[in-house]
Order: structure tokens, then sequence, then C-alpha cells
């Protein structure tokens, strides 16, 4: 696969006054890249903080492309249910997460610089971003359902508001937070949380920007929602929490330049 890493800060799309992007949202310091060693094919990438997020890389050659008029989704899948061989499009493989590459879509990857562990990942445009955090399950019971009202009511406590409605994965949440734009008017912070419930995992995507707000966009994304693939591994992890996220191997990293 072809790979270029693309700048952090490059030129945004007109939004309505008032509205953060979602570049707004996830973008605060771009630290460090990553890249790929010499003979290896992964693509390129760029890590953060954890307050942040890491720039990867456009990926050209076997990439897709979105369409609003997709079908319904029938994934995520679990790893278990995938022929990882034979299958004729790559993923990005990380960890508990295998990510098909789209054309013109960016993936990131939210890394805390404290411990180096990668906390989420994240695929982004200039029309919005979505952040992707897989968790462990029971084996019966539905997790989302749990964890839908403590989203609602942390959104609540910051003063916002939360809205359930039905989507192409289920239940799904709509939130709106006041936040302060960087010119310092405020705004709101719009994002659409959806979780999906496999065997022993819960796939949470947070949406920001116009997948957030708008259904004509949210179609194209709610297709590689769907192409995700969990890696749940055989080991017993308390309900809950996070499955471990990895970057991809063949990996180096690279100290930013100062400015």
């Amino acid at each position: 696969m072809g790979a270029t890493v693309l700048p952090v800060g490059s030129d945004r799309p007109e939004r309505p006054t008032g509205t953060a992007t979602a570049r707004e949202r996830v973008d605060e310091e771009a630290t460090v890249r990553l890249r790929r060693k010499a003979g290896r094919a992964e693509p390129s990438v760029e890590e953060t903080d954890a307050t942040g997020a890491a720039e990867v890389a456009e990926v050209g050659d076997g990439a897709t492309t979105d369409g609003a008029g997709a079908s319904e989704p029938t994934g995520p899948y679990d790893i278990e249910d995938v022929d990882l061989e034979h299958r004729s499009r790559p993923l990005i493989d990380l960890g508990a997460l295998l990510v098909a590459p789209v054309q013109g879509r960016n993936l990131r990857v939210q890394v805390d610089e404290a411990t180096g562990a990668v906390k989420a990942v994240l695929l982004t445009d200039e029309s919005g971003a979505v952040e992707l955090r897989a968790f462990a399950a029971p084996r019966n019971g539905d997790l989302w359902a749990e964890v839908r009202p403590q989203i609602a009511a942390e959104t609540h406590r910051r003063g916002g508001t939360a809205t359930e409605s039905e989507g192409p994965f289920g239940t799904e949440l709509h939130c709106e937070v006041r936040v302060a734009l960087p010119d310092g008017n405020p705004g709101v912070q719009h994002s659409r949380v959806v979780g999906v419930n496999g065997p022993r995992w819960m796939l949470r995507a947070t949406f920001l920007g116009e997948p957030a707000r708008q259904s004509e966009a949210a179609a194209a994304w709610n297709q590689t929602i769907a192409g995700i693939v969990v890696r749940r591994g055989a080991h017993a992890m308390p309900v809950g929490e996070q499955l471990p996220l990895t970057l991809p191997e063949g990996l180096q990293r690279i100290d930013k330049p100062a400015d």
C-alpha cells in the first residue's frame, strides 16, 4: 500500500458559525511521527499524547471509497468469523481493532504520552472523524445498554444534552455540549455515539463533525464501521476494560522537528 503522511492543521472546510469541528475536538498537540522501516509496506503513522491525536497516512493502493448510497451495514465482525488470509482488501492491524483503509480518509492514533499506550483509533477527513475503542463484555448481556446512561449522565454533567435514537447499529446517542472555540467564542460540539455488542466485546464509535450531524454524511462512515474486525482474545478481562491497541509492526518513531 502506498502512504503519505498529511500535516496536522491543514485547511478546513467552512462550517456553520458556532460549531466546533472534529479537528478542533481532537487536535491539540502533534508531537511524534512514526514511519515504516525500509522494506515494510505498512502505512505511515503519527502519534500524540492522550489529549490529542496522531495523524496516520492517507492510503492509496487497496483502499476503497465509501458512498452515501451504500447498503446497510452487516458488521463489525469478530475475528473468528473472518478469513484474513483470503481477503481482497487489506486491513491495518492495531491489536484489538483491524481497520480497512479508505481512500481520502486518514487513520490516527491517540497515545498516552506517559506510558506509550495507544488509547484510541481515529479515522478523519475534512468533514469529520470517528473515534474507535473496544471493550471487554460479558458472554451474555448488553454492555452497550449499560454504558449509554453513563455517557448521557457525563454529558449532562458538562451542561450538555444527550438524546437516544435508533440507527443502523441499533440505539445510539446524539450529544451536544457547549465548548469554547479557538477564537474564544462559544460553540457547540456535536457527537454521535454508537455501540455494537459482539462475542465478549463491545465496539464504541464516537462520530464528530458532519457524520454526527448529517445523515447523508453519516452513511459513508457507517460502512467504515461495518468493516471493522475486533480481536477480543481468549484471556479473561474485567467487564468494561478497554481491549489493548497496538501500533502496526515495522514502524519506527521519528521526533517531530521543532517549529
